[in-house]
């Protein structure tokens, strides 16, 4: 049996604790709304991959020290400050189950919520002069906004072409986690070569992470209803885009048309979602996903077996066997 996300965090309980005390002291304010907000930020944390992934990764190559919990901090500050952002582009009012900045504070509040947590982090890198830890996760931010604006482009043209879905996920998503494994190095060694081994690390654990997501559209593997949400939104998947670069061409004209015309309507989605299962379209992205998953861990493999290594190996697991 699979250890829980608990469980696997247990060799680090202290130091996210320690994290936790860092990250809250970093986002105060003395103007009350930004630290009511702030609060309410903190309270609706997720479940601490990111910071999980710097820890375990300083870990790994010797040792948590004060710049692994800056790190870990700056790293969350600049999510959190995109998150706030993308949910005001996307006119999204709810942020994993509760409502969003936006939904309760308004767009003008969150752009400068968003603002100010960018800032929070820049001062926090800057102040400890850790400069080479804020190229890592400057350098993702940059990363993740061109994946967001290249994704914008090519959804309103439908482009099908499997090496600019990947261009989009490796800037999007995996950047980030790229990013996290880069920064736990970067915070405790200084070899060039093994701080580029754990971004690689984690940039392949990102793509793997995004192909799940992409699956959990479609009900693969036992999680649920499909819910077509990346059709409805024009995004194009690695089950779809196989789906419809395997598909003949009066299918894919068909598809294609649903898609773009009539991506709203239920029943026309449900046909698009089926034919990605008939295709085989979601064996085609389990398979890709193990594929960088297994390259992740020959990464892994090279460094020293210890109860870093193994936490490491765990968390992998779990970020693409979750069920949510």
């Amino acid at each position: 049996m699979r250890p829980t996300l608990d469980q696997i965090k247990a060799p680090i309980e202290q130091e996210l604790a320690v994290f936790e005390t860092k990250f809250r002291q970093s986002m105060k304010s003395k103007v009350s709304l930004l630290d009511t907000i702030m609060t309410y930020i903190v309270k609706r944390k997720g479940k601490q991959m990111r910071p999980m992934f710097v820890l375990f990764t300083a870990k790994l190559n010797g040792g948590i020290s004060e710049a692994t919990h800056r790190g870990a901090a700056l790293v969350e500050l600049l999510h959190t400050a995109t998150l706030v952002h993308d949910d005001v582009v996307d006119d999204s009012y709810q942020r994993r189950g509760f409502f969003s900045i936006n939904a309760l504070w308004k767009n003008k509040i969150a752009v400068l919520v968003g603002d100010y947590l960018l800032s929070r982090g820049l001062l926090l890198a800057v102040t400890n002069k850790d400069f080479h830890l804020l190229e890592i996760v400057s350098d993702a931010v940059q990363k993740m906004s061109e994946g967001e604006l290249l994704q914008i482009e090519k959804a309103r043209k439908l482009n099908l072409v499997e090496d600019i879905y990947f261009d989009i996920i490796t800037k999007k998503t995996a950047s980030l986690i790229a990013s996290c494994c880069a920064i736990g190095a970067a915070s405790v060694i200084d070899d060039a070569e093994k701080i580029e081994q754990m971004r690689d690390f984690g940039e392949k654990i990102g793509i793997a992470f995004q192909i799940k997501d992409d699956l959990f559209d479609y009900g693969a593997d036992d999680i649920g209803k499909p819910t077509g949400i990346d059709i409805k939104e024009k995004k194009l998947t690695l089950p779809l885009i196989y789906a419809l670069n395997n598909a003949p061409d009066d299918v894919k004209r068909k598809l294609v048309y649903i898609i773009k015309n009539q991506n709203t309507n239920i029943r026309k989605v449900k046909e698009v979602v089926d034919y990605v299962h008939k295709s085989g379209g979601i064996e085609y992205a389990t398979t890709v996903m193990n594929r960088y998953k297994a390259e992740a861990l020959e990464i892994l493999s090279k460094f020293p077996d210890n109860e870093a290594r193994t936490s490491l190996q765990q968390l992998v697991d779990y970020v693409i066997d979750r069920k949510k």
